[in-house]
């Protein structure tokens, strides 16, 4: 084998555990954000509130920095 086709392999193998990390993070995010949202339309009785948590909560999870392994 040459070098190159196992960097290739090594990177496919770094890129499927950057894109669970990633999935894990987005998935935290929304929980957060759904929990934000149940509090915040609890508190004030205006249901809008989840929508815009779910929404801060995907926007969050999107510019994060994904974690490193």
């Amino acid at each position: 084998m040459s070098s190159g086709s196992k960097s290739r392999k090594q990177s496919g193998k770094q890129d499927e555990a950057a894109a669970g990390a990633r999935r894990k993070q987005i998935i935290v995010a929304l929980v957060i954000g759904a929990v934000v949202g149940v509090v915040l339309s609890a508190l004030t009785e205006f249901w809008l509130w989840l929508p815009a948590g779910l929404a801060m909560g995907l926007a969050t999870g999107a510019i994060m920095k994904p974690p490193s392994d």
